[in-house]
This record gives C-alpha cells, structure tokens and sequence, in this order.
C-alpha cells in the first residue's frame, strides 16, 4: 500500500494558468501540464533564490522531493520550450 499523500505548503498561487508561444491558437499546440507544487518548487528556488534545504522546510517536505519536484518540473518547462508547447499550471491536488 503506497504511502499518503501529504498535502504541500503553497504561498505564491500563479496569476495565470496558460503560457503559449505567440501566434499559434491554443486548440493548435500540445500541452505540458504543470502541477501546482512544481510551481511553488520554480518560484521558490529559481526566482527567488531560496536554497533548496530552506525552500523544502517553506512546503513542509524533505529536500530530496523538493528536488525530484524541481527536476519535473524543469523537464516540463524545457519540454515546452523546445517543442513549441503550451504550459498550464494547474491549481488543484
């Protein structure tokens, strides 16, 4: 039986929930979904520079998830860019 699930700690929701490469409809691309943990991990570390040991103690998990989470999350992000997809950064478990 699979260990339960621990609900994060999020402070920063996103302001938007969609990004698309520019002249392209939306119901043309592809879709890489971003989950809202994954959003909190990329803020915290990458845009606000908060080392990873203090970021993982702000969400309430070990460091080694926050990674597993910010190595997801920046496969998605790169994923994305190179191939032309659209990000939609979901807001619910």
């Amino acid at each position: 039986m699979p260990r339960p699930f621990r609900r994060r700690r999020i402070c920063g929701r996103p302001n938007v929930c969609f990004f698309k490469p520019a002249g392209i409809r939306l119901r043309d691309l592809g879709m890489v979904s971003l989950s809202i943990d994954e959003f909190e991990a990329l803020r915290l570390v990458d845009y606000e520079n908060i080392p990873q040991e203090e970021a993982a103690k702000k969400m309430k998990i070990s460091q080694p998830t926050l990674s597993r989470i910010l190595s997801s999350a920046r496969k998605k992000l790169a994923e994305a860019i190179i191939e032309g997809r659209a990000i939609r950064i979901e807001e619910e478990y």
